[in-house]
């Protein structure tokens, strides 16, 4: 028995790479906003406690992404929540924001990431089942 654990299937490995990239969008608006702080924006505090915590959860998607894309298991759950959380903020952006095209495309790309993540050859990864395990199981299956 091997202790090395198989590489992610592409569907996951793309859901990874969707996943930082959102990541990276998030510092930059942290980025952004601190910049804005700096040039003299109004009521500075807030807006720092903003960009804090966009900088923390950002930050940690970008390193549950890379390590997803990486292979290792535990890494799959925070990306899910990101994706969940930021369906919400997508929610809003269309809803009561009435930025329907934002929330729209924010929402579509939380969807594919989620599918991506949720397809058969990801969940079985995702429960340690290898090619060979799978299919002695599959087989298994069809003799009953």
């Amino acid at each position: 028995m091997t202790t090395a654990t198989p590489a992610p299937p592409r569907a996951v490995r793309i859901a990874a790479a969707l996943t930082f990239l959102q990541g990276l969008g998030g510092i930059a608006l942290a980025v952004a906003l601190v910049v804005r702080v700096i040039q003299g924006a109004p009521s500075g505090g807030p807006i720092l406690g903003a960009a804090g915590v966009l900088a923390i959860w950002f930050g940690g998607a970008v390193l549950a992404s890379i390590m997803l894309f990486r292979g290792q298991h535990g890494a799959r759950t925070p990306v899910i929540v990101t994706q969940l959380l930021l369906l919400g903020c997508a929610w809003y952006a269309y809803g009561p924001s009435e930025q329907q095209l934002l929330g729209s495309l924010g929402g579509i790309y939380c969807v594919v990431v989620l599918v991506l993540l949720f397809t058969n050859d990801g969940r079985r990864w995702a429960m340690g089942y290898d090619s060979a395990e799978s299919a002695d199981v599959n087989e298994g299956d069809k003799a009953d």
